[in-house]
């Protein structure tokens, strides 16, 4: 009888309140999966360039909503899906996507929309073998207006824009609340990630067979 052959293929989870938190988690978390002999990829953000085309139309993004953003969050992850993260788990690959759902749905949350229907609409993301929280950094403050730093930043600096009522540090203090309820995703610390690391190099993944730089959104591309 031929041997089982065991699937190394593992999609891990980061999501946070804070874009720099949650990418610096994902890079120290892969650099500790690729110690253990394994081929590790990041998923970003706007990977499909979606929001960095928004971010550029011309008046658009002064009518942008969090329901909006929300829409424009599930097609770009549609577009990782398809293209970066499905391909490289039938690869047998491990990928990190950083951010996920969660941080789509509790930024949108903190915003007021319903989690039932944010569930809904990205319903169709397959579930993380494994999901873990960035420790959150200087939480008694708001988010930098930057459009590159990370999904919270870009959504609250166009929607400052759009909404006079909107209050970046009010929903940066909500996000962080709904983001500690979030039941079965671990913290992210230095020890929380060297752990992940080693349960992920328990499975069995097999030693790179070539080393590929991690996948980065257009908005960090030159």
């Amino acid at each position: 009888m031929a041997d089982k052959v065991v699937s190394t293929a593992r999609l891990v989870t980061i999501d946070g309140s804070r874009g720099t938190d949650v990418a610096k988690a994902a890079e120290t978390l892969a650099a500790e999966v690729r110690e253990h002999g394994a081929t590790c990829l990041i998923s970003r953000w706007d990977a499909s360039g979606l929001f960095g085309e928004l971010a550029q139309a011309n008046g658009l993004q002064r009518q942008v909503s969090a329901r909006t953003l929300t829409l424009v969050f599930a097609a770009d992850l549609a577009f990782r899906l398809r293209w970066e993260i499905r391909p490289a788990l039938e690869a047998g690959h491990v990928v990190i996507a950083a951010p996920y759902v969660d941080t789509a749905v509790v930024f949108a949350m903190a915003c007021g929309l319903p989690e039932r229907w944010l569930r809904h609409v990205l319903r169709f993301a397959p579930e993380a073998k494994m999901r873990r929280l960035s420790r959150e950094r200087k939480a008694d403050r708001g988010w930098k207006r930057r459009l590159d730093r990370g999904y919270p930043e870009y959504c609250a600096a166009l929607l400052e824009d759009a909404d006079p009522s909107f209050k970046a540090r009010r929903t940066r203090t909500a996000m962080i609340a709904l983001v500690q309820e979030l039941k079965g995703r671990k913290s992210g610390g230095k020890r929380g990630l060297e752990e992940a690391a080693r349960a992920i190099a328990a499975t069995g993944n097999p030693p790179a067979s070539a080393s590929r730089a991690a996948w980065r959104p257009r908005t960090e591309r030159k």
